[in-house]
């Protein structure tokens, strides 16, 4: 999708009219809704205003693309949260996690992963040290005397 496809979107997720968004960025209506049709596009300041109205990062305001072949029709996620598409399970319960999503964790062949679950909510991984971490910083143990045997 375009900018201007992403634009369009957001505001109607939102509920907003061209005129509310161009009050809050500080634009008239009339150039809203030339970057709407791609007449135009705004420079960086009115980017970064837009992309913190919709709560979502710039590079995702710009440019992201809905995975259609996934199927889940997503809009543009949240800042700091994303959807990585669908996994499969295997016949033995394993999952493959998406390259995108191991280059944001930093998740690496060896690392241990916990798999934690909410029965009304789901299933969540974390990292072992991540959780090791917040173990400590919530017991106060400075630098993370907490280890696995």
């Amino acid at each position: 999708m375009s900018f201007a496809d992403n634009l369009i979107e957001l505001r109607k997720l939102n509920n907003l009219s061209q005129e509310d968004i161009a009050e809050k960025i500080g634009v008239s209506r009339q150039t809203l809704s030339k970057y709407e049709t791609g007449e135009s596009l705004p420079d960086i300041e009115r980017c970064k205003q837009l992309a913190d109205l919709f709560g979502v990062t710039i590079d995702d305001l710009i440019s992201y693309e809905k995975n259609d072949s996934d199927n889940l029709g997503f809009v543009i996620p949240p800042k700091g949260k994303h959807i990585f598409g669908m996994v499969k399970v295997g016949e033995k319960g394993q999952i493959v996690i998406p390259a995108k999503a191991r280059k944001i964790f930093d998740i690496k062949t060896g690392d241990n992963l916990i798999v934690l679950g909410d029965e009304s909510q789901g299933i969540a991984l974390i990292k072992e040290k991540g959780l090791l971490g917040l173990i400590n910083s919530a017991k106060g143990i400075p630098g993370g005397d907490i280890t696995q045997d």
